[in-house]
């Protein structure tokens, strides 16, 4: 029988087959969802899908993408920026 902590619906079940030929079941954190763009709602790239626990020791570099508006998708961005630019002129 699998520990108690394990049969909740928050881990993720996995079939692990072992070398023996048995079937086993190994339980995994879930991974978080995908970041969304701000605006139009699409799944953003560049972004860890990680626990916030993990999320902690990794570099503030890699954590996000490094350009202007980073929680909007490159379109999103681009509109931003053309924008902003138009008012300037």
């Amino acid at each position: 029988m699998t520990e108690p902590r394990l049969r909740s619906r928050s881990f993720r079940k996995v079939y692990v087959r072992t070398p023996g030929g048995r079937t086993t079941i190994h339980y995994t954190d879930r991974k978080p969802q995908i970041a969304h763009c701000a605006e139009c709602g699409n799944p953003l790239k560049g972004f860890l899908r990680l626990p916030p626990s993990k999320v902690r020791n990794v570099p503030k570099s890699k954590k996000r993408p490094e350009r202007p508006y980073p929680y909007l998708c490159s379109k999103c961005m681009r509109k931003k920026i053309v924008a902003e630019v138009g008012k300037n002129v």
